[in-house]
């Protein structure tokens, strides 16, 4: 056997290992799950909570952003020199236009306001079935906001289903392409530094999905299945570039799969801004330390953004 390929068969069963231990810390130990928790436990989970929104945060803007921007941007840079070609330079001004227009912005934005429409149309057909805001949560939960009376039975709490679905189909297809990323990698060198940088923010994302789901009430059994699910991306993605592309750095990614992930990055900035971030931040309770703890995990995103 190679020593690359020996490296990236290694990576592999690490990936594969550490970011699905990871994730299923929170739900097989009831100390994470919050609605059980009182006094000081219920506030570190809190403030545990607003880091993996850090988390979240950063990976949304510094990675799945970022990349997707930059993939976006090569790709039409490719088509456009073809076309170039093709035509003799008889098209140079028109090509300069098209080329201004950020397409990679849109892409995102249009996978935001996808996700924006399907869970807008599940609540119109299905009253309930995208579950309720947060602060309508907070609002009618009596004592943590406002401090408003109870009249009657309280709604009960939100499951959000179809936003945690869009959470883990988003992170699936970013996972896809990190490991088809890692597979690709010329040399041991190239292959164990990106491996490792995929690693040291993957382990907390899904590490933060597990809090979540448990956080919105998910089965452990659906649990533990989406966890699983989540951690086998990656390692597809690194066989896939073994096994099809062979290892070969010149393979073109292609501008499907930049749209793909453009798109991706749209979806979990929705989910971020609109379940994760108003979830956490919601009550009034130490204000200052949860933009503490939100700006950490950011921050921590940030710094291993030096490396993948």
């Amino acid at each position: 056997m190679e020593p690359l390929l020996g490296v990236k068969i290694g990576c592999l069963f690490a990936l594969l290992a550490l970011t699905l231990g990871s994730g299923l810390v929170p739900i097989c130990f009831k100390w994470f799950r919050i609605d059980a928790a009182t006094g000081r436990h219920r506030q570190v989970l809190s403030l545990l909570g607003c880091t993996s929104a850090g988390i979240f945060l950063g990976a949304g803007f510094m990675h799945m952003t970022a990349e997707a921007l930059e993939e976006i941007e090569s790709e039409l840079q490719k088509l456009m020199a073809q076309n170039r070609t093709d035509s003799e330079g008889n098209s140079s001004d028109v090509d300069s236009a098209y080329m201004e227009y950020p397409y990679g912005e849109l892409i995102i934005s249009l996978g935001f306001f996808v996700v924006f429409f399907l869970e807008s149309l599940a609540v119109q057909c299905c009253p309930g079935a995208a579950g309720r805001s947060t602060v309508q949560e907070e609002q009618w939960g009596g004592t943590d906001f406002l401090e408003l009376h109870s009249h009657g039975p309280l709604p009960s709490p939100s499951r959000s289903p179809l936003r945690a679905l869009i959470l883990l189909l988003s992170l699936s297809f970013h996972s896809v392409f990190e490991g088809l990323a890692i597979g690709l990698q010329p040399t041991v060198a190239a292959t164990l530094q990106l491996c490792l940088a995929v690693l040291a923010h993957k382990v907390l994302v899904v590490f933060g999905v597990g809090l979540r789901l448990v956080q919105i009430g998910t089965g452990s059994q659906w649990a533990v299945f989406s966890i699983l699910s989540l951690a086998l991306m990656s390692p597809v993605g690194l066989a896939f570039g073994l096994a099809v592309v062979g290892g070969d750095p010149e393979q073109e990614r292609g501008l499907t799969q930049a749209v793909l992930e453009g798109v991706a990055a749209g979806t979990f900035l929705y989910v971020t801004f609109l379940e994760i971030l108003p979830r956490e931040l919601a009550g009034p309770a130490a204000p200052l330390a949860k933009w503490g703890c939100v700006a950490a995990g950011f921050a921590f995103m940030a710094f291993i953004a030096l490396w993948v």
